[in-house]
């Protein structure tokens, strides 16, 4: 029975086969654009760790389903990683929760989850999906979100960062079966994703 691919194309990321092209094993050659690798308008974070050492970048751009997201990092230790947004332009390693400065930690200074206030992790506008890096110590992440557009991120007057979290998010899905009374305030604030470990700022 003859089957037929059929592909898909979300906003504008998709994937270029070049032609006639080859590995050198005799296959094709498969590129992977995106929207925000390849246009000139949008923004973009830097992420260093709590040492200064660079780990990454994440792109913003807008396209037509909505802020396709594009994470990039390396040298970190393989698992899965929270990444959100976050409501604050401000990566200090050493630093106080805004409007908690008795509260001191890594990158604080960020303050909480985009469009945290009326709503509850996972429903945070600054939710995404988990970050998987490999074996290699790598990680490739490309998504698209309606929750907030690049202007959003860049418009306020204290602008807005990205953070990797050191654990992975677990969305707030705790079944009943293990906390009768649901998720605590933790969970319901960051999804348990532990420690800041990495931030840039969205510019």
């Amino acid at each position: 029975m003859r089957r037929e691919l059929v592909g898909a194309v979300i906003g504008m990321t998709g994937l270029v086969l070049a032609g006639c092209g080859d590995d050198g094993g005799g296959g094709a050659v498969v590129e992977e654009t995106t929207a925000a690798a390849e246009s000139g308008v949008g923004s973009r974070a830097v992420l260093n760790d709590a040492e200064g050492t660079e780990v990454g970048t994440v792109r913003f751009a807008e396209v037509s389903a909505g802020t396709e997201v594009v994470a990039e990092v390396q040298g970190l230790e393989p698992g899965f990683y929270g990444l959100h947004v976050h409501t604050t332009g401000l990566c200090e390693p050493d630093s106080s929760a805004p409007g908690e400065p008795g509260t001191t930690g890594a990158f604080l200074s960020a303050g909480g989850h985009l469009g945290g206030e009326d709503a509850e992790h996972p429903e945070h506008a600054g939710d995404l999906p988990a970050l998987l890096v490999t074996e290699d110590g790598l990680g490739f992440l490309t998504t698209v979100t309606d929750r907030f557009s690049v202007q959003d991120l860049v418009a306020d007057d204290d602008g807005s960062a990205v953070m990797i979290h050191s654990d992975p998010d677990n969305y707030a899905n705790v079944p009943e079966r293990y906390a009768a009374d649901g998720p605590d305030e933790d969970t319901l604030g960051t999804g348990d994703a532990g420690s800041r470990l990495a931030c840039g700022v969205v510019e």
